[in-house]
C-alpha cells in the first residue's frame, strides 16, 4: 500500500479532488453567506420553503440532485443549452463535478452561517446605525466579522462533503479519468478491481488525513478569530 503512495497516478486524483472541493467551496461561499444572513433575519413570506429548498439536497438521494444538474445544466438542458452556445459546459467536465460537489456541500455550509448570524447580539448594530453606520457598514464592519467562526465551520464542513461527494457527481459528469474522477469515485472504481484494494487504502488513507487536517486547522482558525473577537 505504501508504495503507492508516491504513485503520480494517485496524487493526480488528489490533486483533482483538492481543486474541484476547493471551487466548490469559493463559488459557493458568498451565496451562502447571503442565504444564511436572510435565513437568520426576521420572518418574511417563503422563508421556510427558501430553508426548504436550501436543505433539499440532504434528504434527496444524491442521484436524483445529479440527474437534476443534468436536466438543468445539461447539453440540452435549460440552462445547459443557452451556456453551450457561448462554449460553457458542464458535462464531462471538472467544473461540473465542482457544480455538484458545491450544490451537495451547500446545505451544510449555510447552517453553520445561519447560527452564526442568528446568535449575534442585535444590539451591537443597532447601536451602530444609531452612529450613522450605513447597513453595508454595520454588515461588513460588524455582522461578518463576528459570523467568521460560523463561516469557517461551514467552510469546513461543506469542503469534506465535497472532497467524499459520489453520487450527483457520477450522475451529471460520470467517472472520467484525469477529468471528473475525484478521491471517492477512484476508491469506488479501485475496489470493483481484482487488484485495486493496495491502491485504493492508499487514497482512504489520504482521504482521512486530509479530512483531519482540515478539521484541526479549522479549530485553531475559530479559536484565533474568538481570541481577536474577545480582545
Amino acid at each position: 500500500m505504501l508504495s503507492h503512495l508516491f504513485e503520480p497516478s494517485i496524487w493526480a486524483i488528489v490533486g483533482l479532488s483538492l481543486q474541484v472541493s476547493c471551487v466548490a467551496m469559493i463559488v459557493a461561499l458568498p451565496f451562502a453567506i447571503v442565504i444564511g444572513k436572510i435565513l437568520a433575519g426576521p420572518g418574511f413570506f417563503g422563508k421556510a420553503f427558501l430553508s426548504a429548498l436550501v436543505h433539499l439536497p440532504l434528504v434527496l438521494p444524491p442521484v436524483v440532485t445529479g440527474y437534476a444538474l443534468l436536466v438543468v445544466f445539461g447539453r440540452r438542458g435549460w440552462i445547459g443549452s443557452v451556456l453551450d452556445q457561448w462554449g460553457i459546459g458542464f458535462t464531462f467536465s471538472w467544473a461540473g463535478a465542482a457544480l455538484a460537489a458545491g450544490i451537495m456541500a451547500f446545505p451544510l455550509l449555510v447552517r453553520p452561517i445561519r447560527l452564526a448570524f442568528e446568535t449575534q447580539d442585535r444590539r451591537l448594530a443597532e447601536m451602530a446605525a444609531t452612529l450613522g453606520a450605513k447597513r453595508s457598514k454595520r454588515f461588513f464592519k460588524i455582522s461578518l466579522p463576528l459570523a467568521f467562526p460560523g463561516i469557517i465551520a461551514g467552510v469546513v464542513l461543506g469542503f469534506a462533503k465535497a472532497l467524499g461527494e459520489f453520487g450527483a457527481t457520477i450522475t451529471f459528469v460520470s467517472n472520467i479519468p484525469g477529468e471528473t474522477q475525484t478521491l471517492s469515485l477512484a476508491i469506488y472504481t479501485l475496489l470493483q478491481s481484482p487488484r485495486g484494494d493496495n491502491a485504493a487504502l492508499a487514497l482512504i488513507l489520504i482521504s482521512i488525513v486530509l479530512s483531519f487536517g482540515a478539521i484541526l486547522a479549522s479549530e485553531w482558525m475559530v479559536n484565533s478569530s474568538q481570541r481577536k473577537l474577545e480582545r
